[in-house]
């Protein structure tokens, strides 16, 4: 009985993954609103009903496919920025966003799931649908400000910043974890994940290729301005 509980619990999970997998590859085809239960069960040779027993709506299917890629996201970039060097802040910097690029370029279709268009009619849960994921890459980024400010601060003494001019949905993020980063050095956060988000996001839809040979060197070159910029020296 028990081997038996255990084939029906395989055979189980290994249905979800290729529902999630045939759901992103749709995606990728059709947009976001591709994504339905009615044409993942049509690939997989399903019947409609079958596939409920997995994933009761769409939006259900949705949320765990953007948990799923938000937390793959936050794994990827936190392990790169623990495994920098801590005394060097420009070294830690460069190898979260290559992290961060390298794994949209492997995933390119949570990619767009997390950043691109929204999924029409989607409805995320109470709290959002990748609360703790979201939560460890929006203070990822603030720690790639956090990092620079001791160098940076001096160049941003003249910001006009001040709490008022944040979220505070994101300020609820940050503030607890960088009690000490003033305004300024929330925004400077929020430029630094424009220029990586930028560049990665052209390259993702495919606008950077006709017009840059080589997208990598060009997002490097960025990084080592960036840095710069931030009065470090950038990684060789």
């Amino acid at each position: 009985m028990g081997s038996s509980m255990g084939r029906r619990e395989r055979l189980r999970l290994e249905t979800t993954a290729e529902i999630k997998k045939v759901a992103l590859a749709l995606m990728a085809t059709g947009g976001p609103d591709a994504i339905t239960l009615r044409a993942i069960a049509r690939e997989m040779g399903m019947t409609a009903n079958a596939i409920y027993g997995y994933f009761a709506t769409r939006d259900d299917l949705v949320t765990t496919l953007i948990n799923d890629v938000y937390t793959s996201l936050a794994d990827t970039v936190d392990a790169a920025w623990s495994a920098a060097l801590k005394y060097d802040p420009a070294t830690r910097i460069q190898a979260w966003a290559c992290a961060f690029r390298n794994w949209a370029l492997a995933n390119p279709e949570g990619f767009r799931l997390i950043y691109g268009d929204p999924v029409p009619g989607y409805r995320p849960p109470e709290g959002g649908a990748a609360p703790d994921a979201a939560h460890r890459v929006c203070t990822g980024i603030t720690a790639l400000a956090d990092a620079a400010w001791p160098q940076a601060e001096l160049r941003y003494a003249d910001s006009n910043f001040d709490w008022s001019d944040f979220d505070p949905g994101l300020l609820d993020k940050v503030r607890p974890a960088f009690p000490h980063l003033p305004p300024a050095a929330v925004a400077l956060a929020l430029r630094i994940w424009s220029h990586l988000h930028g560049l990665v996001s052209l390259e993702i839809y495919g606008h950077l290729q006709v017009q840059a040979l080589s997208p990598e060197k060009l997002f490097r070159e960025e990084l080592v301005q960036l840095v710069r910029s931030l009065d470090l020296a950038p990684e060789k």
